[in-house]
């Protein structure tokens, strides 16, 4: 089991999921490291759970996710300062706005930087130094959009299916060595990102992260939040490819 008084890492812990689940942790005794690119918000957000708390438990780190030869010295800057880690959540993740006619290799680019490329290099930093204590826990949040390649957003849901997989093949290499990793599958929730989208059925951002460390607890592999979409994403994974190509999801 995952010590419940130790240090964890937050990446994308400004706003959103990220934050939430930053909270939650240190309101269960854990000291959070809260890694966000906006300086400005991160600190206010830390300052914000220090207070409520009454002590200091939130320590936040200026990151852009998308640096990823930045994670493996930022991670040692954090255990230096912190004391070994034992929990990474990677919570980052972009999905700038792309129109049916666009194809805009920098918007691609960044979303391969940070959805993928990012988790790889924190999961990566984690995975060594949990394999060699034996333990520890590694959450990836994914998205329900890795299930397919719909026509909105196609390097989204191609970035998001590859962090899907490399969380796979780390928790495949990591359970024998008592090192846990659960692939957190979101639908829609109420995020900044997903501000101005008409959603319906969102759930707020704290029941999400509520939710993803219940999954946590449980030791599931993969969690779709909330469990509703289970069965609806098993519906469109077995939507046959010329049916699906003509819907507008």
């Amino acid at each position: 089991m995952v010590s419940r008084s130790g240090t964890c890492i937050v990446v994308g812990a400004s706003s959103g999921i990220g934050l939430a689940v930053a909270r939650r942790l240190a309101i269960a005794g854990r000291k959070v490291a809260l890694l966000a690119r906006r300086e400005g918000e991160l600190r206010a957000m830390a300052a914000t759970i220090d207070d409520a708390l009454g002590r200091q438990a939130a320590f936040p780190y200026v990151h852009d996710a998308a640096d990823a030869a930045a994670a493996e010295p930022l991670f040692a800057r954090i255990e230096q300062d912190l004391g070994p880690v034992d929990e990474l959540h990677y919570v980052a993740g972009v999905m700038p706005e792309v129109a049916l006619d666009e194809f805009d290799l920098e918007k691609d680019r960044l979303q391969v930087q940070v959805n993928l490329l990012g988790c790889i290099a924190w999961g990566n930093a984690a995975a060594r130094r949990f394999l060699a204590r034996q333990a520890g826990c590694i959450v990836g949040v994914t998205s329900v959009a890795q299930d397919r390649g719909r026509i909105g957003k196609p390097v989204y849901h191609a970035s998001k299916a590859g962090m899907d997989t490399y969380l796979e093949a780390l928790r495949n290499r990591l359970w024998r060595h008592g090192v846990r990793v659960t692939t957190i599958r979101p639908g829609f929730v109420e995020t900044p990102m997903t501000a101005g989208l008409k959603l319906k059925g969102a759930i707020a951002a704290d029941k999400a992260a509520e939710l993803i460390l219940r999954a946590r607890d449980k030791q599931k592999a993969i969690a779709y939040v909330p469990w509703k979409w289970r069965p609806i994403m098993f519906v469109i994974r077995n939507v046959p490819s010329f049916v699906f190509r003509r819907l507008s999801i």
